[in-house]
């Protein structure tokens, strides 16, 4: 959630691009100018992720290694299939940087607890995070922020759904645990919002 809270602050101090919010109150879609390379980088992400995720149990035990890396990767699919199907749902539409956004929404997801989540819990873990991806989107666009890229959906809301998914879904999961990790939540949060401010500004 550290670039999520970073990029909040980010495109609050920027301000939006010219013809981003109209003066009717509509949201105007500046789209990307290469799907094919947005789309190529986020296969790479993916690609990228099993290392950082299998990296991060800290162990060359082929046991665990192979679980984070399965867990991994059905969250990431769970999270694009869902934001596929919700963006379609809502906007009778197809599409496909939101199906992107959704394997990235997944990835987050999954990465505080991949070691700790069975594929099964994966799966439900990166299903909710695509449908976040969506609903984050028009949030965003409601409170009149630009995200040209998505990253506070991506990013922040699915950090913090993925820390807190450890306390719901995890080996010790229970009401202590999910304490715990909103702790964690709100200190990182409050930790970044002040630097990304000093930084940023």
């Amino acid at each position: 959630s550290v670039g999520g809270w970073a990029a909040l602050v980010a495109v609050w101090l920027l301000g939006a691009r010219i013809g981003k919010f109209k003066k009717d109150g509509s949201v105007g879609a500046i789209p990307g100018h290469n799907v094919p390379f947005a789309t190529a980088g986020v296969l790479i992400l993916w690609l990228g992720w099993f290392g950082f995720n299998g990296g991060s149990v800290l162990s060359a035990d082929p046991g665990a290694t192979s679980k984070v890396l399965v867990t991994t990767c059905m969250a990431a699919a769970a999270g694009g299939l869902s934001a596929f199907m919700v963006s379609l749902f809502k906007y009778k539409q197809y599409d496909l940087s939101m199906f992107l956004n959704g394997i990235l929404g997944g990835l987050v997801g999954i990465t505080a607890g991949a070691d700790v989540m069975s594929v099964t819990d994966s799966i439900v873990i990166g299903f909710i995070a695509g449908a976040l991806i969506v609903l984050g989107v028009a949030l965003v666009d409601k409170m009149k922020l630009d995200d040209p890229v998505g990253a506070i959906a991506v990013h922040l809301i699915n950090g913090i759904w993925g820390t807190l998914a450890v306390g719901i879904f995890g080996d010790l999961a229970g009401w202590s645990q999910l304490g715990n990790q909103l702790i964690g939540v709100v200190s990182i949060g409050a930790f970044c919002v002040i630097t990304s401010f000093g930084i940023i500004y």
